[in-house]
């Protein structure tokens, strides 16, 4: 399935392999998981070449992790109150506020040539692709390693159910704090990646939306938080729109993975597909509440 396109640059021949490309605007958060799962599925059968896929959220949503426990965690009522979407995504990870971002996925095989065998490698490899983006924006983006033994602990169980409060290797960060969320799961020998691109966030309404032991611990990671986490308006100090971020992110990818992106429309029969997992499953109790 993998197509290859010769480009000539400076008098000699480059073959960029060609993935497919599919912006699929606002969804509801059952129908982004759903889609995601669906073309991991595609992938895994070889119907289709791997994937890059741009997406937001309508209505903002929260999802969370796919360990997460609701009971202990997260406030339902706050998620109402706020007339939030609500989803359990495949990946791990911690909670996630949809609102005034850019979300991204790849779908790729366990087996592709260029992908590391380890989680970490291959989250690095896809994850240069958002970095180019960042610096195409024109910010100064760059990949924060664990050092110190506190920092891989903290790894290994992070203190808060919020993702951008939590380090992960390889993290995305621009002056020292955070721009970018990510996770990962493999699946039927596919890598599928998804993550959030902070184009400006509320940090009240996300912090609501989760329990604590008092509002001083509240109140206490809140503030942590700022110096761990932000957007991209406030770092920038100007606001980015959608199509810029689309854009940016669009051309990172193809520099930092070398391929070349060609637009991908899904066939009426592949969107029935999609409406109907996203309804008989990510839409369900039994799956959103399942821990």
């Amino acid at each position: 399935m993998t197509g290859w396109k010769a480009e000539e640059k400076w008098g000699w021949a480059m073959k960029k392999e060609i993935w497919r490309y599919i912006d699929s605007g606002n969804g509801s958060p059952a129908f982004n998981m759903a889609l995601d799962e669906a073309l991991l599925d595609w992938h895994s059968e070889g119907k289709i070449p791997p994937i890059i896929r741009f997406y937001g959220w309508e209505p903002a949503s929260l999802s969370i992790g796919y360990f997460q426990k609701i009971e202990k965690e997260i406030d339902m009522e706050a998620v109402k109150k706020h007339e939030l979407g609500f989803v359990r995504r495949p990946t791990g990870g911690r909670g996630v506020l949809h609102e005034h971002e850019l979300t991204y996925s790849v779908i790729v095989s366990e087996e592709h040539p260029e992908m590391p065998k380890t989680v970490t490698e291959a989250y690095r490899v896809i994850s240069e692709g958002v970095l180019r983006g960042f610096q195409n924006l024109g910010l100064e983006a760059y990949f924060a390693v664990p050092r110190t033994d506190e920092e891989k602990n903290a790894l290994k169980s992070p203190r808060s159910a919020v993702c951008f409060d939590a380090p992960s290797w390889y993290e995305l960060v621009v002056e020292g704090r955070k721009v970018a969320g990510s996770a990962q799961t493999r699946q039927k020998g596919v890598i599928l990646q998804h993550g959030a691109i902070l184009l400006d966030l509320d940090e009240d309404k996300l912090f609501s939306l989760f329990k604590y032991p008092n509002e001083r611990v509240k109140e206490r990671m809140q503030k942590a938080f700022k110096t761990k986490a932000v957007a991209i308006k406030e770092i920038s100090g100007r606001t980015v729109e959608m199509d810029e971020a689309k854009k940016a992110f669009k051309a990172g990818f193809e520099e930092g993975l070398n391929i070349e992106l060609e637009p991908y429309t899904l066939t009426d029969e592949e969107m029935d597909y999609v409406l109907n997992l996203a309804k008989t499953k990510y839409e369900s109790d039994e799956w959103n509440f399942k821990r």
